[in-house]
């Protein structure tokens, strides 16, 4: 009930901000939340932000973008592709 509520008290703030565009707001639950919620690391957040938003923003690029996040981790945490 207490993670609840923090996240609650998160969203009530600035985590529905949201500056340029629309295509955060009509999901459920909010990449930031989740990311925030979870302490993940910034590769691993923007990865999950693009897979998120690419039918409704950066289409194929979005896409791109997530996969050139994944390889990152991939070379960061197990030496490479």
């Amino acid at each position: 009930m207490q993670d609840k509520l923090k996240i609650l008290k998160m969203t009530n703030k600035t985590f529905f901000k949201q500056v340029g565009g629309s295509h955060y707001k009509e999901m459920k639950i909010q990449p930031s939340v989740f990311i925030n919620e979870n302490n993940l690391q910034f590769a691993e957040g923007n990865a999950i932000k693009y897979i998120c938003r690419h039918k409704l923003k950066g289409k194929k690029e979005d896409i791109l973008k997530a996969i050139h996040y994944l390889e990152m981790i991939l070379e960061r945490d197990y030496n490479g592709l």
